[in-house]
């Protein structure tokens, strides 16, 4: 592993997902359509993942992911690879498009398993990161308490547990234990991925958590609380960082609505080393909640991955000096907004925009910041 002693988040830095390529599109349509087995489609992604970690390793990158290669989902993948989880089928409006998707819902007793197939992928991601570090993205235990259970018609239809306090219990328990069990395959550098948190300032799904019997208000404590606890046990070696966006399927979005609903008790969670927040449009709002982060990084996911179109390296610098006027300079970081491809469909963009966007984030910082 490497020796590289940079601070986590790095000066510039990914949040994690990659445009899926040809071969790996292809490889899923011919295993979803019967004509290759299971043993076949994991020989591509792992030739395919090979290669995306070279491209970040020729890309200068300081951590390298397998750009969630093997998923579909962003989030749902490894939510579905809990014990007490069921998936199911659906069709979504929600993003201003019609298409297929897939839910979750909580249908027994919450458990994480050692055997859950993440592990092995980190592994094989760490094997041929070295020497750089491997970054893990996982979904953030809120995704599980808004989307599986709160907002869930199955769940509230058919509740397992008797109350939310033991719902909690079990869900911190579970994430500790995916947390220790990162941690003891190898993993120093995880990321929880958690857009739930937007729930919690967007009008529309604060009327649907009112409509469900509850607060908003209180529940942003219940998320501050579970993810505190969460982290309570991580080994002191491990970084963890926050990544938060108002949405990103196929580029388009979800939330509306501004952080500073949010930001007391989301910078307030200490054991986070960084937080990736999206600033690359109109709706993310100034950066005056900045003021109440505390001494974490906070990284500025100004770089667009909605669209193909290369920002001006001066307007990006121009925002980071804004940035730093409530917050001092030496704790912001760049990276893109969000991942390239948070499902397996992707952003409307092509491979040569995504790397030179990449390129982009790493020319401003080390224009920015001499520790770059």
């Amino acid at each position: 592993m490497t020796n590289n002693t940079k601070k986590i988040p790095f000066r510039y830095d990914i949040v994690g997902s990659f445009l899926r390529t040809a071969p790996l599109k292809e490889a899923r349509q011919a295993f979803a359509d019967g004509t290759i087995s299971k043993e076949k489609l994991t020989e591509i992604e792992d030739q395919e993942i090979i290669k995306l970690i070279n491209k970040q390793k020729e890309a200068g990158l300081l951590a390298v992911t397998d750009g969630e290669f093997r998923r579909r989902w962003w989030h749902l993948d490894f939510i579905a690879g809990l014990n007490g989880i069921t998936v199911f089928d659906f069709e979504t409006t929600a993003f201003g498009i019609t298409t297929e998707a897939q839910g979750t819902f909580v249908s027994g007793p919450l458990s994480f398993s050692q055997d859950h197939p993440f592990l092995d992928h980190f592994r094989f991601t760490q094997r041929h990161a070295a020497p750089l570090l491997a970054k893990q993205t996982i979904p953030g235990p809120n995704m599980i308490f808004l989307d599986s259970l709160i907002l869930s018609k199955q769940y509230n239809e058919n509740p397992i547990y008797d109350s939310l306090a033991a719902f909690k219990q079990d869900l911190i328990k579970t994430y500790q234990d995916a947390i220790q069990a990162f941690y003891d395959a190898g993993c120093r550098y995880l990321q929880l991925d958690d857009t739930s948190w937007g729930g919690l300032f967007d009008e529309r799904f604060r009327e649907m958590i009112k409509a469900n019997g509850l607060n908003p208000d209180q529940l942003l404590q219940d998320f501050q609380e579970v993810t505190e606890q969460v982290l309570a046990k991580k080994p002191a070696d491990l970084a963890v960082t926050f990544h938060f966006c108002k949405g990103n399927f196929q580029s388009h979005w979800l939330y509306n609505g501004s952080y500073e609903t949010i930001a007391k008790n989301l910078f307030s969670i200490q054991a986070f080393d960084g937080f990736f927040l999206e600033y690359d449009d109109e709706r993310s709002g100034g950066f005056e909640p900045l003021e109440k982060l505390h001494d974490q990084r906070i990284v500025l996911g100004l770089i667009t991955t909605k669209t193909g179109n290369l920002e001006s390296s001066e307007a990006i610098i121009a925002r980071i000096k804004e940035a730093s006027q409530y917050v001092p300079l030496e704790q912001i970081c760049l990276s893109p907004q969000c991942g390239f491809a948070s499902t397996h469909e992707g952003n409307h963009l092509t491979e040569e925009e995504q790397w030179e966007k990449i390129a982009l984030v790493k020319t401003i910082a080390e224009t920015v910041w001499a520790d770059a």
